[in-house]
C-alpha cells in the first residue's frame, strides 16, 4: 500500500523542477499515473509487492536453505549471491532515501504539492527517489539468472512488470525506478566480482 501524507517534515517545502530533465521526469510520471486508482492498476500494484524487500530477501534466504538442505551447491550458490546483491542494492537504495527526499507521484497527484532536496526522511511520501522494489528487483533477478541463464526471460520479465508497476501505481517517477534498477545492476555486479571464485562450481 502506498503511502499518504502525514504531517510535513519542517524541512520539505515546495519546490518547481530545477531542470527541463527534471520537469520531464515529473510530467511523465504523472501521466502515467493518472490511472493509480483504477482497480486493475491497483491489483496489479498490489502484486508488485512480491519485489517488496521482504519478499525478495525472504526468497532469497528461502533459497539458500532449499539449496542447503537439499545440499544442492548450485542453488545454494545461488540463493546466496541472490541475498548478498539484494542486501547490497537495500543498503545502497536505503542510504540516498536518507540523503534526499523527493514527493512520490500519487501525492503530486491527490495533493498538488511537490518538492525535492535535501537532507532525505524516513516518512514515506517523500522518498520516491531511488525505488526500493526497482533496485531489490534488478538485483535479485540479475543474481538469479547469473546462476542459472535459462530462467533469463521469466526473471527479467517479472523484474520489468515489478519496475513499471511502480509508475503506473503513483509509487515513484520514471528517474526513480531508472535510478533503482541501476543500483540493483551495479550491486549485483559488485557483488559477483567480490564472490566469484567462491561461488565457481566445483570441476
Amino acid at each position: 500500500m502506498l503511502a499518504r501524507t502525514p504531517d510535513r517534515p519542517p524541512h520539505i517545502s515546495p519546490a518547481d523542477p530545477a531542470n527541463r530533465f527534471e520537469a520531464a521526469d515529473v510530467a511523465a510520471g504523472l501521466r502515467l499515473a493518472r490511472g493509480k486508482d483504477h482497480p486493475v492498476v491497483r491489483r496489479l500494484g498490489s502484486a508488485s509487492e512480491i519485489g517488496s524487500w521482504k519478499s525478495l530477501l525472504a526468497l532469497s534466504a528461502g533459497t539458500l536453505a532449499l539449496g542447503l538442505a537439499a545440499r544442492d551447491r548450485r542453488l545454494a550458490a545461488a540463493g546466496r549471491h541472490m541475498l548478498e546483491a539484494g542486501i547490497l542494492a537495500s543498503l545502497v537504495k536505503t542510504s540516498l532515501k536518507r540523503t534526499v527526499h523527493r514527493t512520490r507521484p500519487n501525492v503530486v497527484l491527490d495533493e498538488g504539492y511537490y518538492a525535492r532536496g535535501w537532507p532525505g526522511t524516513n516518512v514515506g511520501p517523500w522518498q520516491s527517489f531511488p525505488s526500493g522494489h526497482s533496485a531489490l528487483s534488478a538485483a535479485v533477478a540479475c543474481a538469479a539468472v547469473r546462476a542459472y541463464p535459462e530462467v533469463a526471460g521469466p526473471a527479467y520479465a517479472v523484474a520489468a512488470g515489478i519496475v513499471a508497476a511502480q509508475v503506473l501505481r503513483g509509487a515513484h517517477f520514471p528517474a526513480d525506478v531508472l535510478a533503482g534498477a541501476a543500483i540493483g545492476v551495479a550491486a549485483e555486479y559488485a557483488v559477483d566480482r567480490v564472490t566469484h571464485e567462491r561461488r565457481r562450481p566445483p570441476r
